[in-house]
Order: C-alpha cells, then structure tokens, then sequence
C-alpha cells in the first residue's frame, strides 16, 4: 500500500495512547501516515482503542509503566513490531486529588511510579531503538500555577521537566531532539484527574473557562498539535516545554 502524507514512512510509540491526548496524537499521526504503536493498561479503553482503529497501522498494546517487566517486555515487542521508533511520545500518566492531610504514602509513591519511574526507564528502553535524529515528547503539565490538592501529581510532573534536560543533553550526539508540551486546562473525559464525580469535572471545567485568558478550556486536538509541532517540524528546538494553556500560566490577565 502506497501511503502518503507528512509522517509517510515514519514509526512512532505513545505510551497512554488509548484515550484523551494520547489518542488524540496516535490518531493524528496515523492520518499522516505513520505507523503507531500505543500503549495503555485499563482494558476498558485498550479494547475501544482496538475498535476504533482497526485497519489501521496501529499496534494496541497493554502495558503497565508501573510494572518494570512491562516496560522491558515493550522494548521487545516495539522491536518485533516496528524495528525502530522515530518519534517517541511519553504521554503516560495520573493525576489525584490529595490535600497535605490527605497524601499518603501510597499515593505519593503512585504518581512517582508511574510518573516519573515509568517515564524514565520508558525511555531508557527505548533510546536503543530510537533513529538518530529522532524525536522525545514527554508530557508535562503547566507547573507555574499552583492547584491546591496536586501536590503528588505536581512534584512527579516537574520531575519529569527536570530529567527532560538532562536526556535532550545526553541525546546530543544522536541529534535526538527532547521536548515537552505541558498542557492547561484541557477538556477530555476526566479533565485529567482520576476519581472525579461528573458534578466535579463539570466544575473543574468551568473554572478553566473562568481562569484560562483564552476564556475555554483547551482540545486534545490542540495539544495533538503542539506535540507533533515539536516532534517532526521543530527541527531546531530541544530542551524547550511548551505551554499549551490558553495563556494560563503565562500571567495574561483573564477578560470579563
């Protein structure tokens, strides 16, 4: 089959490709013709990721970035299935609410698991197969303006931003460009955060309306875009996070 289009020819990984922004990158890489293989571990949305992609250059595979195993097994089916990996897009991750007096052990060492750890070594199983020249897109989030009750999530987040830096150096010699996008207020099923009641993410989206100086809350699409942006076009930018926020964290004052 003769595919055309910007990504023709090129191979990619989203890690939590099956929902929200992952699917929202997979989906348009593979309309630019790229072959994908994305990644997640609730068998709910990796079985909808499989329906709604069939017959499409998609590999839909469960893994787990918590589990080490899972993350070695990846590399080796990343190889027997695409061989090499030009793009890579470490989209992974949760997010729960926990106050100080809420955050236990567990759930702080949860996030940083999955995270941070699980972004890591992702990557570090990877590099071998990643193509000189090739590209890393973590997402982050936007850290520069502080949510009450995320402080978990936060701190594993702007872990990840820290060791970006340091792989964009590390990757120096192969030409492979590191970057981040680091989304806003995004609306996508559960606003980003797990354990919300449908009142609740109702009203988390209202208040990125209310606080987001674009006056709304940010698309999947939107931040499908900065990715690939950074991943294939910005070919001179490394070591950069972009914000997609609407101006959020950008200290843009908010119009009435």
């Amino acid at each position: 089959m003769n595919v055309t289009g910007r990504f023709a020819g090129t191979k990619a990984v989203v890690t939590g490709g099956t929902h929200g922004m992952g699917l929202a990158i997979v989906e348009a890489l593979l309309d630019g013709g790229a072959e994908v293989l994305l990644t997640g571990r609730n068998e709910k949305t990796l079985e909808e990721a499989r329906t709604a992609l069939k017959g499409r250059p998609a590999h839909v595979v469960r893994s787990d970035a918590a589990a080490m195993a899972d993350i070695a097994a990846l590399a080796g089916t990343v190889q027997e299935r695409l061989s090499r990996v030009d793009h890579l897009f470490v989209n992974h991750g949760i997010a729960e609410f926990a106050e100080l007096a809420e955050v236990t052990e567990a759930v702080w060492d949860r996030h940083f698991t999955v995270n941070t750890k699980g972004s890591f070594f992702t990557v570090q199983a990877l590099a071998p197969l990643l193509s000189d020249g090739g590209s890393i897109v973590f997402t982050t989030v936007v850290n520069d303006v502080v949510f009450p009750g995320l402080s978990a999530y936060s701190a594993s987040k702007e872990a990840v931003r820290a060791f970006a830096h340091v792989l964009a150096a590390e990757l120096l010699p192969r030409r492979i460009r590191v970057n981040s996008v680091a989304p806003g207020f995004i609306k996508t099923p559960t606003m980003g955060v797990a354990g919300l009641s449908e009142e609740e993410r109702r009203a988390f989206e209202r208040q990125g309306n209310e606080t987001t100086p674009l006056r709304r809350n940010g698309t999947v699409e939107e931040v499908a875009a900065a990715a690939l942006f950074l991943a294939a076009d910005a070919t001179f930018t490394t070591n950069v996070e972009l914000a997609v926020d609407g101006g959020f964290a950008q200290g843009l004052p908010v119009p009435h």
